[in-house]
């Protein structure tokens, strides 16, 4: 491997940055947006059994919030109650969805890094490639110029080199970033989804509860 990078020449090290801030963001966007972080299966129902016939205490709701992302947007709602029981619709809806706004940020986080990364990394080869074009063609000039036999053959192979590595190189790093980009971007919405669908449920159970 060290052999590989020593006759890619110094650009592959901007790519080696690369791969490591993508692996970074695609292990830390797979561990955040699992479901039962997000949005585990019965929080709903488990939510509205509590609250059935009262807001719970604050310290339920605490725990309530820190759960997962849908958690704390349901903790919103019941937040809103306890500090006003007789709390409009319109207020009871805009905390619910104020506390929904911030959830869909911390599911969308980090995705616009990744895409600049799947974006980057082409490039960074191409400039890599085009380092090494240059070294091929330094490669061939003699004293008074280009002349036919007058290279430096350790200079062409060296130069070819860092033009191939880089190149391969920028598409390892490209094809799995926009590959995982597209898919947490996918499971962010598909779960964003889900947490509207519930919230809009813990809204009615709201509004019937403070009736």
């Amino acid at each position: 491997m060290l052999s590989i990078i020593q006759a890619a020449g110094w650009p592959i090290w901007t790519l080696i940055a690369c791969s490591i801030v993508g692996l970074a963001l695609i292990l830390e966007r797979g561990w955040s947006l699992r479901r039962d972080r997000v949005t585990p299966p019965g929080l709903v129902d488990e939510a509205i059994e509590v609250s059935r016939h009262a807001v719970p205490a604050p310290t339920i709701v605490q725990q309530l919030a820190e759960h997962s992302l849908l958690g704390g947007v349901l903790a919103a709602g019941l937040t809103t109650l306890h500090a006003n029981p007789h709390a409009t619709e319109a207020e009871l809806r805009a905390a619910l969805e104020s506390a929904g706004k911030l959830a869909a940020a911390r599911l969308q986080r980090y995705l616009g890094a990744l895409a600049t990364v799947a974006s980057a990394a082409p490039l960074l080869g191409l400039l890599g490639t085009v380092i090494g074009m240059i070294e091929i063609f330094g490669s061939q000039a003699g004293p008074g110029g280009l002349l036919p036999g007058g290279g430096n053959p350790a200079q062409l192979a060296h130069g070819i080199s860092v033009a191939l590595y880089n190149t391969a190189f920028g598409l390892i790093i490209a094809v799995p970033a926009l590959i995982f980009w597209r898919l947490y971007r996918a499971r962010a919405d598909a779960l964003l989804l889900e947490m509207e669908v519930a919230a809009e449920r813990f809204a009615h159970h709201l509004l019937r509860l403070r009736g």
